[in-house]
């Protein structure tokens, strides 16, 4: 649950719309919601996603599927590629990804050919596709927010 909740708060931050988890997680989609409430912006959460239905509706939309896998192509060598797509699903996995996940997916992306964390290489993936826009992102609607400082946690409540 908590490396879920990560992923989710990881994109969430840089620059992700939304999450769709393909398990039931209510716990999940409640604390990614009310990170969202309170710290602004409109990012989807939901739960109970069929994985298989979701990126053939997504190809059928149009959109790129991008599976993060350290078994993938080197992401260096595709990120131009996969930045000129509008609509792009990212498909990372807390437990073993069905095989056939690799036939689906448009891209099958290493970030790294060696064993790390699925929070690790969605957060250098998002990075490298929106080139560090994601860092100056406002959040719309937020309550409260960081104020940057080189000591100490200021936070303004709005």
């Amino acid at each position: 649950m908590r490396v879920t909740t990560h992923v989710g708060l990881t994109a969430r931050a840089l620059g992700a719309r939304g999450m769709l988890l393909a398990g039931r997680d209510s716990g999940v989609v409640k604390s990614i919601r009310d990170v969202a409430e309170r710290w602004g912006g409109d990012f989807r959460v939901e739960d109970q996603v069929s994985w298989k239905r979701c990126i053939l509706d997504w190809k059928d939309a149009g959109g790129v599927v991008v599976h993060l896998t350290m078994y993938g192509e080197r992401l260096q060598d595709r990120e131009d590629e996969i930045r000129g797509n509008d609509k792009i699903l990212v498909v990372v996995g807390a437990e073993k990804v069905p095989g056939e996940v690799f036939g689906l997916a448009d891209f099958n992306i290493a970030v790294t050919s060696q064993p790390h964390s699925e929070i690790s290489s969605l957060a250098v993936f998002l990075d490298r596709v929106f080139q560090g826009r994601e860092l100056e992102a406002a959040f719309p609607g937020a309550k409260i927010r960081i104020v940057p400082s080189r000591e100490g946690k200021i936070t303004e409540e709005q």
